[in-house]
């Protein structure tokens, strides 16, 4: 019978201690296997998601680039364009408005009474800005006028109508123009100034009124400087010597017409619209000069080239032409030359001639492109040669039949 027997103290270890070890080697070897499949598997992809990263990092460093230049580019066709239009304006529209003080004078050196002047008041106004650049530009109308500010005292009311004249000058003291206006105070009975001085007696008596009137005179309504002798000063008189003023000022106005009127009354639409087109304009150059860098231009260069061999070979022919009509008006004109000897004599002189022209004409090479023992250099003769070897042949002949009549 068989009989069970316990191991050993000694034994179970080492039994427990392989069994042990075989588990582990066959987990470390599963485990092995496991991590080399998978690093096969993953090592391709790791290189094809850095491939791919690289290549995206490029192309985005790449279209990074391109938008900063081609942002900064556009930058500066912007600023261009606002800087030519800004400049097209400065140097285009003239001056829309000038106002100056008017400073009268008169002699105070006469045995005057107590409500007249010695002279008529007088005032000369320069019309320039900083003493260099002319007020108004030369073609451009301008509407001139002077304000008076008068009181409403008793003397001008009693004074009436009084004239004003103004006299345009050139820079040599030439006068140019002159005008003269007449005006005087508005009308004011004596009911209306008591009850305006009853209500508005508060403010003047505050000094925050005065009891005055604002003449405006209209000395010239469309007047135009000559560019041939241009204004830059004028003259303006008071003809009254009883006349009292407080202060005047003198008005010039432009009325603009076409392209300034719409720069001056739409000013915001006309800038927009040239920028704009001065942006387009500079655009386009810009575009061409790319692509002339780029690719060398809009059209290709083979067609230029195709243009001009033709024009080559066009020209090649007309030559050949002109050498054939040639060779024909020399053969004509020297068959009429050639003289011609009746009798036994020239008909040996034809025959020795003859016999001279074909022994000749046998030495000299016949060129046929038929023939199959001719080489190829002797097959390729161009036009031109054959034609001056056609010529040298005729010449020879020629030359040998007039031989016998010069020995007659």
């Amino acid at each position: 019978m068989y009989e069970y027997k316990e191991p050993s103290s000694g034994e179970r270890p080492a039994e427990a201690h392989r069994g042990s070890a075989a588990r582990f080697r066959t987990r470390v070897s599963a485990t092995g296997t496991g991590s080399s499949t998978m690093g096969g598997t993953m090592g391709p992809v790791l290189h094809w998601l850095h491939d791919v990263a690289a290549v995206t990092l490029l192309k985005a460093r790449r279209t990074l680039f391109q938008a900063a230049v081609l942002f900064c580019v556009l930058g500066l066709l912007l600023w261009v364009s606002i800087f030519l239009y800004g400049s097209f304006y400065y140097s285009y529209m003239p001056t829309v408005s000038f106002s100056a003080p008017v400073h009268f004078y008169y002699s105070s050196d006469c045995d005057a009474s107590e409500s007249e002047l010695c002279s008529f008041p007088t005032a000369n106004i320069s019309l320039l800005k900083n003493d260099r650049d002319q007020v108004m530009a030369y073609g451009q109308p301008y509407r001139i006028s002077l304000e008076l500010e008068l009181p409403e005292s008793p003397v001008n009311e009693q004074l009436g109508m009084f004239m004003v004249k103004m006299m345009c000058y050139t820079k040599g003291g030439k006068m140019v123009s002159s005008v003269q206006r007449s005006t005087m105070l508005h009308y004011r009975s004596t009911l209306l100034q008591t009850l305006s001085t009853f209500f508005f007696s508060p403010l003047l008596l505050t000094g925050m009124a005065e009891q005055k009137q604002l003449i405006e005179v209209e000395l010239f309504s469309a007047y135009k400087t000559n560019s041939y002798q241009p204004t830059v000063s004028t003259v303006i008189e008071i003809q009254s010597k009883r006349v009292q003023i407080y202060s005047s000022q003198l008005r010039i106005h432009a009325y603009f017409t076409g392209v300034r009127y719409v720069l001056y009354n739409f000013p915001l639409t006309s800038a927009v619209i040239g920028v704009a087109t001065n942006f387009a304009f500079l655009g386009v150059i810009v575009l061409f000069s790319y692509l002339q860098f780029v690719w060398g231009g809009l059209w290709p260069p083979d067609q230029v080239r195709i243009k001009v061999m033709m024009g080559d070979s066009t020209r090649m022919q007309q030559r050949r032409e002109e050498v054939k009509k040639r060779m024909e008006q020399e053969n004509s004109q020297k068959e009429l030359v050639s003289p011609r000897v009746i009798g036994s004599l020239n008909d040996a002189s034809d025959d020795q001639a003859d016999d001279t022209v074909v022994a000749q004409s046998s030495k000299t090479p016949f060129v046929n492109a038929t023939e199959p023992n001719v080489p190829n250099s002797e097959k390729d003769v161009s036009p031109d040669s054959v034609v001056l070897e056609g010529v040298d042949q005729s010449e020879t002949t020629l030359r040998q039949r007039s031989g016998p009549s010069k020995s007659l």
